[in-house]
């Protein structure tokens, strides 16, 4: 029986490269669900090819543009979020791909959760803003939750075979992004046409932000705590510029395991889809002669303040860790429309932090209103 997959995101870079890693395996995938929020002409071409069973566009007012163009092919299309949540609910699909960017993959991700769907998770957020009832569904409803970023899939890679091992510690690895050793003052002059061109990674413009602020890389941390049961002592980063290297777990008896390869994100896409077997690939081989040396070095979490932002957030729990995703969200919008400076980021969500209500215990409604307060905080922090 081939894995029905739901594509949560299918017109971003996880989605598709999923449907690339699917294309090259047609006897092991199926595409079940795309879904889409303004990419509209993307989502047509591939419900085209891939001849899904459903489609959603969850930004309504472009249902009709949808439906039109597929309307000579066998393809059911849904428009809005309540759909999204609807249809990974279906007995028809065996795993969703959640690669939303953003807050949005939160509820959908849930609710595939609750109907017992095993998750390849891209999308960080979710387990940032809601880590533990989210996690605490997937153990209620048995649902494996495999880890797509590069980061946290070495992770679970290393891990393989080690369940009666305890990890004393984890490293992430971090390129450092396109202005690793920056001062604050070069930091003050850079643009967002500057912030957009990652040394090593193709990625979407959000993401790619969050990577030059080291943002995305705080939220991997929180992530990390979620994903492993791991305390906040027990994570570190490491900037690796050469991203060969994408993780390491240390051992209790201080024997260390990495995880290396060429940075291709097909590689944890293809992993998480078809655990645990490894699927045989024609990617491209790393090679010792083209990586002579391998260098690591602490990150400057006073130049790149948003990474100490992130421990700080992990360390007070609570809903601080959707407060602080929120604000990024909010930021980093106002950066890519050239609102703001990359300097000014930071302040804004530090602020935001402080002044917003903190909620020791709080439950999925605490988070969704949380959520929606801090957005127009931060909004307000700009003017």
């Amino acid at each position: 029986m081939k894995k029905r997959i739901a594509i949560l995101g299918s017109t971003g870079s996880i989605g598709t490269q999923t449907l690339e890693v699917i294309a090259q395996n047609p006897g092991l995938f199926e595409v079940e669900v795309l879904t889409a929020n303004n990419n509209v002409a993307l989502l047509v071409e591939q419900a085209r090819r891939f001849k899904p069973n459903m489609v959603v566009v969850t930004n309504e007012c472009r249902y009709e543009v949808v439906r039109d163009a597929l309307s000579d092919e066998p393809v059911k299309v849904f428009a809005g979020r309540d759909a999204m949540n609807q249809v990974v609910r279906l007995d028809t699909v065996d795993m969703v791909m959640s690669a939303l960017v953003g807050y949005a993959g939160l509820i959908p991700t849930l609710h595939a959760i609750q109907a017992g769907k095993h998750i390849a998770l891209a999308n960080k957020e979710t387990l940032v803003v809601a880590g533990e009832i989210v996690t605490r569904e997937a153990v209620k409803h048995k649902v494996a939750i495999y880890p797509v970023d590069s980061e946290h899939s070495a992770i679970f890679q290393c891990l393989a075979g080690e369940h009666m091992n305890e990890i004393e510690k984890i490293y992430l690895t971090a390129s450092g992004g396109p202005f690793r050793g920056y001062t604050a003052g070069q930091l003050a002059k850079v643009t967002t046409a500057d912030a957009l061109k990652h040394p090593n990674w193709h990625m979407g413009a959000k993401i790619t932000i969050d990577s030059a602020s080291l943002m995305n890389k705080g939220f991997e941390v929180i992530e990390a705590k979620w994903l492993f049961d791991l305390k906040p002592e027990q994570i570190d980063v490491v900037v690796h510029p050469q991203s060969i290297i994408h993780s390491i777990v240390q051992f209790r008896d201080g024997s260390m395991k990495a995880q290396m390869g060429l940075p291709d994100m097909k590689l944890p896409i293809q992993y998480a889809l078809h655990f645990p077997q490894r699927l045989t690939s024609g990617y491209p081989r790393f090679s010792f002669a083209n990586y002579p040396a391998f260098t690591f070095e602490q990150p400057d979490t006073k130049i790149f303040r948003n990474l100490a932002l992130a421990f700080e957030a992990l360390n007070k729990g609570g809903n601080m860790p959707c407060i602080l995703n929120a604000a990024n969200e909010v930021v980093v919008h106002a950066f890519l429309k050239e609102k703001i400076s990359f300097m000014a980021m930071p302040g804004i969500i530090e602020k935001s932090m402080q002044k917003m209500g903190f909620v020791k215990n709080p439950a999925l409604d605490d988070y969704i209103q949380t959520d929606k307060e801090t957005r127009l905080l931060t909004a307000s922090l700009m003017k």
